[in-house]
């Protein structure tokens, strides 16, 4: 089973950084709709710097759209059938510890979402191996890096005949990578000031999402938030 998985971050894990909260996620798709998903996202995206006359090749990032064109995006895209938000939530203020290595825990981030958000929702029955491909922005990526998330993956799911394969690009390129940014970004807003997505938050369904707050393995129903 492959399972092909787009990957962005939200707030800050700087050891110096006073802010509260970070966030890892974005979604994932089977390989029957990863071109379905990307294509419907482009076709907005697309619409949308006509709409706003920004040139076609530069970068909209999740913070410089309005929340009624959110709300069409994800309308457009939510109920692909194989295609599921994934987004793991980080309470720092919960932490006992500072984080000391922002690339370590990054690491961490990525596989405490992957065994909480993701796993969780498959069906294993058969226990067929999985193949995550996973697409993560590199813009945050020391050159010397590159290696360590899959290194680290392989080795914290030894147990298992899962396997990883990560690969890094620039997001001004990628648009599974943009609509990542914007999953992401949306329940890192949840936390950071719910009044910037309270309205999006509402038209999302749940069956679409899930998002969890760690250290607390609680699961956020969006039409409560």
């Amino acid at each position: 089973m492959k399972i092909y998985v787009y990957l962005d971050e939200s707030g800050s894990i700087h050891k110096n950084s006073k802010t509260r909260y970070f966030a890892v996620g974005g979604y994932y798709t089977f390989e029957q709709d990863k071109l379905k998903v990307k294509a419907k996202y482009k076709k907005e995206n697309l619409k949308l710097k006509k709409e706003k006359e920004i040139a076609l090749d530069t970068e909209i990032k999740s913070y410089d759209m309005e929340e009624e064109e959110k709300i069409k995006i994800f309308n457009k895209i939510q109920d692909i059938d194989t295609f599921q938000g994934c987004v793991k939530v980080f309470d720092k203020q919960a932490m006992r510890k500072d984080i000391v290595d922002s690339n370590i825990f990054f690491n961490y981030a990525v596989k405490v979402l992957i065994t909480d958000c993701i796993i969780p929702a498959l069906d294993l029955q058969n226990n067929e191996p999985i193949e995550f491909i996973i697409s993560i922005d590199n813009r945050n990526i020391r050159v010397g890096e590159l290696n360590n998330l899959e290194t680290y993956l392989k080795t914290e799911f030894c147990l298992f005949d899962d396997d990883f394969k990560i690969t890094y690009y620039d997001s001004k390129t990628n648009y599974g990578i943009q609509l990542a940014d914007l999953i992401v970004n949306t329940f890192y807003n949840k936390y950071k000031d719910i009044s910037i997505v309270e309205n999006l938050l509402k038209e999302l369904k749940p069956k679409n999402f899930r998002v969890s707050l760690f250290p607390k393995k609680v699961y956020i129903k969006n039409k409560k938030a």
